[in-house]
């Protein structure tokens, strides 16, 4: 049964990230507020409780019970997951890669069980997991490869939406990524979603080329002419609101804007750059396709922040307000 249906309340799950950086601190600093969800921290307990105490908050933890209800602001449900080895604010250490994994699977575990409504996810550092050895691209293909489905990366900043195409590649690696039968997968995904999470009975979806000027008529490249337009055609007549290939250039002036629901980009920083700078500080990101919700912050683990009591916790409360929406 979905923990919702039992608790009357979404229960969501927050897992605290890379222990180095300023997840387990932002924890704490949202433990205190109001929200119309029963809160689980995943995390070691001993260490949200240190860095809760450095951002001056009193951070009141009890173990988790999948049959109770979490109670009132300020006490916390949490797991308790060991960290390989002390962690030290700001100084990342690859022995605890398996902690952030550890993490990370049990809210998966727990969201495809129906013991959670939805996770949110402080930021992770993927750089020290794979000095781990251990192939790691990011939450949203793991947990993508945990549930066995296809899923899109966007992010959301007040009305503006943006998903993208590719993600974490190299800027040589984007145009053999875009395939028609990938391009055909996100827009049934990013379509999908915005009905049945975000109400959107007919989304309009705005579709950038790859090139410059949409790749003006095949002056600028051939991508928009061999795979994005017969993509658009195909989807249209299934009955997709499809606007483009727009030119990146012109596609987010504000009177243009207005007409979308949600923009897709072809790749991380033809998108992204633009909407964090509309929305930095309150962004979300959002997994579209797994069969639960899952938000995040749009920010990475400030290391140099960490433990200093200054990390701004914005983002994730907004990632946890919208999680608690999409989960309701």
């Amino acid at each position: 049964m979905p923990a919702a249906a039992a608790a009357e309340r979404p229960r969501i799950a927050l897992t605290a990230g890379e222990p180095a950086g300023i997840g387990p601190e932002l924890l704490g600093a949202i433990s205190a507020g109001e929200f119309a969800a029963d809160l689980v921290f995943i995390g070691n307990a001993e260490l949200l409780i240190e860095r809760a105490r450095a951002a001056r908050k009193h951070l009141a933890l009890h173990p988790h019970d999948a049959d109770k209800p979490v109670g009132k602001a300020g006490s916390i449900a949490v797991i308790d997951t060991p960290l390989g080895v002390p962690s030290q604010a700001g100084q990342l250490d690859r022995r605890n890669a398996r902690h952030v994994l550890d993490i990370l699977g049990r809210a998966a575990d727990g969201a495809q069980s129906g013991e959670f409504d939805a996770i949110v996810t402080a930021p992770v550092h993927k750089g020290v997991i794979n000095d781990a050895g251990i192939a790691f691209s990011g939450h949203t293909g793991f947990f993508a490869e945990r549930a066995g489905c296809e899923v899109v990366m966007m992010l959301v900043a007040d009305r503006l939406r943006v998903a993208l195409a590719t993600t974490h590649l190299p800027l040589s690696a984007v145009p053999a990524a875009i395939t028609r039968e990938g391009l055909t997968s996100t827009l049934r995904i990013l379509h999908a979603d915005l009905r049945r999470h975000f109400a959107i009975e007919q989304p309009r979806i705005a579709v950038l080329g790859l090139n410059p000027h949409a790749g003006e008529g095949g002056h600028m490249g051939h991508e928009e002419i061999d795979t994005i337009t017969p993509v658009i055609e195909q989807l249209r007549g299934e009955g997709l609101n499809l606007i483009g290939p727009l030119p990146a250039d012109s596609a987010f002036v504000p009177r243009h804007l207005q007409h979308f629901d949600a923009v897709l980009a072809m790749y991380h920083d033809q998108g992204l750059p633009v909407l964090k700078h509309a929305g930095f500080g309150h962004a979300v990101n959002v997994t579209l396709g797994l069969p639960y919700v899952r938000t995040s912050v749009d920010h990475g683990t400030a290391l140099d922040l960490a433990g200093s009591g200054r990390a701004d916790a914005g983002s994730l409360r907004a990632a946890l307000q919208l999680a608690i929406q999409l989960a309701g």
